[in-house]
């Protein structure tokens, strides 16, 4: 497909503008708190909106509308998932994030070594650092195919401009390139979505004749006909609180996200930050959902369209790439740029974060947790870059190492993460709300947790895998319990373990619980909404 020279124009013009604002992001730089929290100095808007940057990622841009408009069982039941994200909000702002933040922490793991020990922090974090990487190779792998058709590039050229680009700007600006890079990302991404359905409505000839012509049944919202025991994956109870102990695991777990979210000036910015992501994402997640329902529309009526989309290994048409080929397709030059920029800024938003998280936790956790390496801030933060580049160079050398599976596993990578949410859930909520659970509890726990939730794959697969988040939960949780009866923790360090009411006393400057009441009205409300989609 042929772009014209103004697409390539913006498209140069956008990379180099991320180097660029990068370097003036770095100016003032002296140690790992600067590069890693943005000197704690973030502001609640960037941190928020980088935050939902990160979860739409081109797997969502480019996924979700094909979930909506082909996959078989999809449709609009993907806003069931929604529902979670803010009652997730509640518990963390209460429990997780505040605690973190009296810790003056910057890995999450450091936590674990305070309430469990070393060997927790270790195996927790080594966890992370392994599956984080492979995934994020799978990532730039599946963005680089769609790059390399759309913009008529090598494979290996698609891989090397996203991966070196995202390199360079992250492990020169640390933090803060990540949060404001990923501000201007997100905003460029929203308006082409918005511009997307906007064309594809105009195609079709408005909003009545889209609703119309896409099929009734993937209209329907919420499915209460399902336990998620039987087979079906997106029921809504599976999705509600699947998605809540998914979503509690990673924002509240995940050094991707808790690293941003503890850069913010205080405990109270921090809570705001996730008030306003819980808040916020339901409307931006619709969007591209809407987005699937124009292109499932479009393709009713234009069925020969299909034909223009490449196809897969299995010989099946790439449903992935149906919103960049409708773009070429339909927009005219400029726009057609800006699209592809917006592709760009899903998948280098994801790629920032990853990267820079993983640099922490191999600072802070491996050369100074373990090998208690002793250095000047000044060679903390040049070590600091370098492991920025290393985890960069290594997340797009695995890129050129998934093709053979990766067409399989793209869809297995979310199962994956739900193998693995529950069970470091339940570590964290062992160290916090119990006095009792000792590290060698937490980690039996751990690995039975993943090990129970493996069995379910291979041997029970008539129950959804979203519910593997719950139940992964609740036998960490019981095990780890169990198991520190036979060998109980000796001592619990002071300030490790909540307590209610001290947080609020000694974090807290705001009343939060009228902003916990709205985030659960909000929540029914993302059921009433969704509802009202499906019975249009």
């Amino acid at each position: 497909m042929d772009l014209s020279m103004i697409d390539w124009a913006i498209m140069v013009f956008y990379l180099l503008g991320m180097i660029g604002l990068s370097v003036w992001l770095s100016r003032g730089q002296k140690d790992q708190k600067d590069y890693y929290l943005g000197g704690n100095n973030a502001g609640v808007w960037p941190v928020a909106i980088s935050t939902m940057a990160t979860q739409c990622s081109t797997n969502s841009i480019l996924g979700a509308p094909a979930f909506v408009a082909f996959s078989v069982g999809g449709g609009l039941v993907w806003l069931q998932y929604e529902m979670a994200v803010p009652l997730a909000m509640i518990v963390l702002m209460i429990f997780l994030l505040p605690l973190y933040r009296r810790l003056n922490i910057i890995s999450v793991y450091e936590y674990l070594e305070r309430r469990f020990g070393l060997g927790t922090r270790m195996v927790m974090s080594v966890l992370f650092q392994l599956m984080r990487a492979f995934a994020t190779g799978v990532t730039v792998y599946g963005i680089s195919l769609v790059l390399q058709y759309c913009l008529g590039i090598p494979f290996w050229a698609a891989v090397i401009v996203l991966g070196v680009v995202t390199v360079v700007y992250d492990s020169i600006g640390g933090m803060k390139a990540v949060l404001y890079s990923d501000v201007i990302q997100m905003g460029v991404l929203y308006i082409s979505i918005i511009a997307t359905v906007v064309v594809a409505m105009w195609k079709l000839g408005g909003v009545s004749e889209t609703f119309a012509a896409f099929d009734s049944m993937r209209l329907k919202a919420v499915d209460f006909s399902s336990t998620g025991f039987d087979g079906q994956d997106y029921a809504f109870w599976p999705m509600l609180f699947g998605g809540l102990f998914l979503y509690m695991s990673y924002y509240g777990c995940d050094q991707t996200q808790v690293q941003r979210e503890l850069s913010t000036k205080s405990a109270d910015d921090t809570n705001l930050s996730l008030f306003i992501n819980g808040t916020l994402r339901f409307p931006l997640v619709l969007t591209y959902c809407l987005l699937g329902v124009c292109i499932g529309a479009y393709v009713a009526v234009n069925p020969e369209f299909i034909g223009f989309l490449p196809k897969g290994e299995s010989g099946d048409p790439n449903y992935n790439v149906a919103v960049p080929v409708f773009v070429i397709r339909h927009f005219p030059a400029g726009l057609v740029g800006l699209f592809m920029v917006g592709l760009f800024s899903a998948a280098m938003s994801s790629l920032d974060s990853t990267i820079n998280s993983l640099s922490a936790t191999t600072t802070q956790d491996i050369f100074k947790g373990l090998f208690k390496w002793k250095m000047s801030e000044k060679q903390e933060l040049w070590a600091s870059k370098g492991l920025t580049v290393f985890w960069g160079t290594l997340c797009v050398f695995f890129a050129f190492f998934v093709g053979g599976i990766a067409d399989s596993i793209i869809v297995a990578i979310n199962k994956i993460g739900s193998l693995a949410n529950g069970p470091i859930l339940a570590v964290f909520i062992l160290g916090v709300l119990t006095r009792k659970t000792s590290g060698v509890g937490a980690v039996s726990g751990l690995i039975i947790g993943l090990l129970f939730n493996a069995a379910l794959w291979v041997f029970v697969s008539s129950v959804s895998w979203l519910w593997w988040n719950v139940i992964g939960f609740l036998v960490t949780f019981g095990v780890g319990w169990a198991v520190s009866y036979i060998k109980p923790n000796e001592k619990v360090a002071e300030g490790v373990v909540w307590k209610r009411g001290r947080v609020r006393e000694k974090g807290f400057e705001k009343n939060w619980v009228p902003y916990y009441w709205v985030l659960g009205g909000w929540a029914i409300a993302i059921l009433v909404i969704s509802i009202f989609i499906g019975v249009r």
